[in-house]
């Protein structure tokens, strides 16, 4: 997670904004473990999977949705990635130049 908490820091003027979901895990410890990472971005706990499992099918960590300033889905990612890349960067400013709604 520490690529994806420099792109937050990094990009959180131009408008970037990210929210780790945690589902199905105890509040507690997810919060001591956020704490211990130092993840930067807010951790939202979804306690039963209502939300991540039922409603936007996710079965499994990590996945990242990319939504833009519409509210529009841009890309779903299952799996781990390397946040650190050029290539991931620009995609995110590309998206972040788009006008909101």
């Amino acid at each position: 997670m520490p690529p994806v908490n420099r792109l937050y820091t990094e990009l959180r003027s131009e408008g970037l904004e990210v929210r780790l979901v945690s589902f199905r895990e105890d509040p507690a410890l997810v919060k001591r473990t956020a704490a211990e990472r130092g993840y930067t971005a807010p951790v939202l706990v979804d306690r039963k999977g209502d939300v991540t499992g039922i409603g936007y099918g996710v079965v499994g960590p990590p996945t990242a949705y990319l939504i833009d300033r519409q509210g529009r889905l841009v890309a779903r990612m299952v799996g781990g990635r390397d946040w650190s890349t050029p290539a991931v960067k620009s995609l995110l400013l590309e998206v972040l130049k788009q006008p909101a709604r």
